[in-house]
């Protein structure tokens, strides 16, 4: 497998979380024939750091992507200019988020275990890097309402209109990206690998998503603020959604993750003064049992934070997030509903 893989990694002002980036790809293993990091023209010193790197690893490229058309969102934009400047000896494109930190073996586990499966296409959940308290809380809320909605890591045979996708870490077959015109497919989506992804399943293509937590971590946003203004505003996924999937989607949030933590307390206090109907019974095992549910999920995605040899008291509160649960819905109702207009310092129409 000796240079099978092109990485490419978008940037835009990303100085300040591209140091783990660019340090864990510099460790990857022969499988990596070049590291493309497609720039818009960053103005914070990210290009210099680019070129630092590159001075002493070759596999490292700084290119410059095409002023971006009118019809596109900027990060599919410098992935299809990436997939264009790569090597065309490459059999994989990978396709890497600048606020990443790649573990050593990543490039060679996830092609080994994309042979292996059969994939043409896969992508990686990562471990979340947390630092504040508001991150804590509100985070796994919102991540929450993604395993709501589709199969967690690891699902093998998916309905094409349910697949889940990372573009934090994404690849695919070169054959593939060719045979789909790059990402062209996804070039006006905000969520462009759930959306490229559901188009290769579509076609027949096998798409995988697995757990990557042992081999990729992420520090996306810095506080609640920006956890709640930036990575809400993609996660209802509506421009890789038919109405119809977007409207149950949102029914299906507000039933089971948004409103038992409210409904609970108030048919508890009910049923202590007396209301002793049977009708407010049901509703109130069925509401215990979503939220027995729902502590067993935060359970299971515990394994996904990373909380380091230090002791973080903020880390506490990710044990606290369901009370956050209305709030991630309700944001996730926000987002369906409006379009983004900047993204990452650049501003839309």
């Amino acid at each position: 497998m000796l240079g099978t893989v092109s990485v490419i990694v978008p940037t835009l002002n990303e100085v300040a979380r591209i140091d783990g980036c660019l340090q864990g790809l510099s460790q990857q293993s022969y499988e990596v024939r070049e590291i493309l990091i497609v720039d818009s023209n960053s103005q914070d010193g990210t290009r210099e750091k680019v070129k630092e790197i590159a001075a002493k690893d070759p596999r490292f490229r700084l290119k410059t992507d095409y002023p971006l058309p009118p019809d596109w969102v900027g990060r599919p934009w410098a992935l299809h200019n990436g997939f264009l400047f790569s090597s065309p000896k490459s059999d994989w494109i990978l396709g890497i988020d600048a606020d990443t930190q790649p573990q050593a073996n990543l490039v060679a586990s996830l092609v080994k275990a994309a042979i292996a499966e059969g994939y043409d296409l896969v992508s990686l959940s990562p471990q979340f890097i947390l630092s504040y308290p508001g991150e804590w809380w509100l985070q796994p809320a919102l991540l929450m309402t993604l395993l709501y909605r589709f199969d967690a890591a690891g699902v093998r045979e998916q309905d094409p209109e349910r697949v889940m996708a990372n573009g934090q870490c994404f690849l695919c077959r070169r054959s593939v990206l060719a045979a789909l015109d790059g990402y062209s497919g996804a070039k006006g989506s905000f969520c462009d690998d759930v959306t490229l992804a559901r188009l290769a399943a579509t076609k027949g293509y096998r798409v995988g998503f697995l757990d990557g937590a042992k081999l990729i971590r992420v520090r996306m946003y810095e506080g609640l603020k920006e956890t709640w203004r930036e990575w809400g505003r993609s996660l209802d996924l509506k421009d890789a959604s038919y109405q119809g999937q977007l409207w149950g989607d949102l029914a299906l949030l507000a039933l089971t993750q948004g409103l038992p933590i409210i409904i609970t307390p108030l048919l508890l206090t009910a049923l202590i003064f007396g209301y002793n109907f049977l009708s407010l019974k049901i509703v109130l095992t069925l509401n215990l049992l979503l939220l027995l549910i729902r502590f067993a999920l935060l359970l299971a995605v515990s394994p996904s934070y990373y909380r380091g040899e230090k002791v973080n008291l903020s880390s506490g509160l990710f044990w606290l997030s369901p009370l956050a649960d209305p709030l991630a819905v309700i944001r996730i109702f926000v987002s369906a509903f409006t379009r983004p207009q900047s993204w990452r310092g650049r501003v839309y129409q």
